[in-house]
């Protein structure tokens, strides 16, 4: 199977679909060359993500497709599954699991800033948390900051304390309880967010619904899983992240030569 995001918050995703425990194939691929999604227009999206998809899937093959992106399951899905033959997987913003297990009633939504002002999300805020107060905040700075911790690079503080102080120096920020984490990013920030925050609260993210849906469209692979791959649109751009795709099990990963997706070899031992 492949999960695909604009840069490596999908990672966020990959990991908890293989803490199941079932042995799957597990490709990754990342269009950073656009990142961050959050940045381009919707129309933009429709006619890039699905294309980039459908030459993807041509390549690997893959049973089934994660689109570990928020912004691109929202405005792109209908198109990426209509583009290519596997199944799609798409990310929804946890707000109903967040609403659910308030004890406040007051939800914080962390975001993009596309995503925060986006009608879908509205909408899923009316279904599902229309008795709960919602702090919304988008920040597109923790995008960057997750990608360069996964470089191995400082996390931006600022980006960090910024993100706090809107969710919990807002108005009625002094009863949030429950932080919806609405950008498969964040959740590789999680930890310093909680570190930062004035108390203890509740950290959802997508990634384990997510899991339970792929093991309910996907059977186990037979034998020993194969090595698996990662493809990156800007593959120069990527080479900073050899260290984290290694350590997350992918021992011999591939990294995209001109065209897109076409994977080379990553050697033995390579490093960030």
């Amino acid at each position: 199977m492949l999960v695909f995001d604009s840069g490596v918050g999908g990672l966020s995703v990959l990991e908890a679909i293989a803490a199941s425990g079932v042995a799957l194939e597990l490709d990754y691929a990342a269009d950073n060359a656009w990142l961050p999604y959050g940045l381009k227009s919707d129309a933009e999206l429709r006619a890039r993500v699905p294309a980039l998809l459908a030459a993807l899937e041509a390549q690997w093959a893959p049973a089934l497709i994660v689109v570990a992106c928020n912004t691109a399951s929202t405005i792109a899905l209908d198109a990426i599954r209509a583009a290519v033959a596997a199944p799609v997987v798409g990310v929804v913003p946890p707000i109903k699991p967040a609403a659910a297990q308030s004890k406040t009633g007051t939800i914080g939504l962390l975001a993009t800033p596309a995503t925060v002002r986006r009608a879908y999300t509205d909408d899923l805020i009316a279904q599902f948390a229309a008795d709960k107060r919602v702090i919304r905040f988008g920040s597109s700075a923790l995008v960057a900051a997750a990608e360069a911790k996964l470089r191995g690079e400082a996390v931006d503080a600022s980006a960090i304390t910024e993100a706090i102080t809107g969710l919990f120096g807002a108005e009625g920020g002094d009863a949030l309880d429950v932080v919806a984490l609405a950008c498969t990013h964040f959740p590789l920030l999680a930890a310093d967010l909680a570190a930062a925050a004035p108390r203890p609260c509740l950290w959802l993210d997508s990634g384990a619904a997510i899991a339970r849906r792929v093991l309910q469209l996907l059977s186990p692979a037979p034998g020993a899983p194969r090595v698996r791959r990662a493809g990156f649109t800007d593959p120069a751009a990527a080479h900073g992240l050899f260290s984290t795709l290694q350590q997350r099990g992918f021992a011999m990963a591939r990294i995209a030569a001109a065209a897109p997706f076409s994977a080379d070899p990553l050697p033995d031992g390579a490093s960030a």
